[in-house]
């Protein structure tokens, strides 16, 4: 079996989704090595996109920029606006020795890091601050008391250790904090990738509608990635509701999931928020018989925490750490545009959850055969 967060191989011995999915190991896949993407497309909606219908089982080719066709007048796509932030930071020790910090989330002032804290900023949570939760790399030798020095101009304090083994950690440095992580800060590429930044990530690896003033992931809602501006003029123009939520991604989302059973295993919270605005608009295409399309398994999550039973959605923002894996019903998603995903991630479970299993197999093993590309520069997938 591969390492975690790698690729398996057919080499591996890895069947297609063996089972009933009940464990773990039923959400594994073969995937040849050169399939996973390294670099992006050249246009983003240049990209391939699979679609899979869940009512009659066919599976087609078709391109990203094709959504304008396949989308109908009146329903809603929904994305998620948050942005990421250049999340690692590279320094040295006093002594001159290498090491890494990675921010995860910012902590507010007298807040405890492993809460969300009270304070209140456009994203209903802490600002961008000078305090964070982070990881930190070697782990055994910043301990709280020992300082990264990154640039001149910007130095971290190791301050404390968190629950989960994490730091809490101090950016220190003149000028704005924001300002100082942009400079000095890389691209948090997935490890998968394996390659360094390169400049032009910063702007590939961001949506083209991602909100500064909402801030905070770690990692982009990958499904996003294939929209440009145009195209969505091209869908408004047509009649499609363009709806926004925020859901700032975690490092969670490289992680497999290690238990045996998905019941078992628990996902790391995130934070959320849906306006008002987009709650109404939403209802209202809903209750004028609309379907609502999630872009990404972010944009899913949060609105299945937020739709009720009957199928209608509220404002609100908060944390959600809500798994979704089968069987489950959704109540807030109709359609479903995703990339292709990683073995036993979470991720997977989901799509398997919303397209079943018997499609959700179809779909990869033609993405695999077909030469699509994976993860998060690679292709698209929509669930009809």
């Amino acid at each position: 079996m591969a390492e975690p967060g790698a690729s398996p191989t057919a080499a591996d011995g890895v069947g297609w989704f063996p089972g009933d999915g009940s464990r773990t190991a039923h959400y594994d896949y073969p995937l040849p090595e050169e399939r996973v993407a390294r670099y992006p497309a050249d246009r983003r909606d240049r990209s391939r996109l699979l679609v899979a219908d869940r009512a009659t089982g066919e599976v087609s080719d078709r391109r990203f920029r094709d959504l304008a066709d396949l989308v109908p007048a009146g329903d809603a796509l929904v994305l998620n606006d948050t942005r990421v932030i250049p999340a690692r930071l590279r320094g040295e020790k006093p002594t001159g020795a290498s090491c890494e910090v990675f921010l995860l989330r910012p902590v507010a002032e007298g807040d405890s890091p492993d809460s969300w804290g009270n304070s209140s900023g456009p994203d209903d949570g802490p600002g961008f601050g000078r305090r964070w939760k982070a990881l930190v790399r070697p782990g055994g030798k910043l301990k709280p008391g020992r300082t990264v020095v990154v640039s001149p101009e910007l130095r971290v304090e190791i301050e404390a250790f968190a629950a989960d083994g994490a730091r809490v950690v101090r950016l220190v440095g003149d000028g704005d904090p924001r300002e100082l992580v942009e400079r000095h800060g890389e691209t948090p590429l997935p490890p998968y990738i394996d390659r360094e930044p390169e400049p032009g990530d910063r702007r590939r690896y961001q949506t083209v509608y991602a909100d500064p003033r909402r801030e905070g992931s770690v990692a982009a809602p990958t499904a996003g990635l294939h929209f440009t501006d145009g195209l969505l003029d091209r869908l408004r123009e047509k009649g499609v509701e363009i709806a926004r939520v925020t859901l700032h991604v975690g490092i969670g989302t490289f992680r497999p999931v290690d238990e045996e059973r998905p019941e078992e295993a628990e996902l790391h919270a995130e934070r959320y928020r849906v306006s008002a605005e987009t709650a109404e608009r939403l209802n209202r295409v809903r209750g004028g018989g609309g379907n609502v399309w999630a872009v990404g398994t972010t944009s899913t999550r949060v609105l299945e925490t937020v739709a009720s039973e009957e199928g209608s959605y509220r404002p609100g923002h908060g944390e959600t750490d809500l798994f979704i894996h089968p069987p489950y019903r959704f109540r807030g998603v109709d359609r479903l545009i995703t990339n292709f995903h990683l073995p036993r991630s979470s991720l997977l479970m989901l799509v398997s959850a919303f397209a079943g299993r018997e499609l959700n197999e179809a779909a990869y093993r033609h993405a695999v055969e077909g030469g699509y590309r994976f993860y998060s520069y690679g292709d698209a997938c929509l669930f009809l």
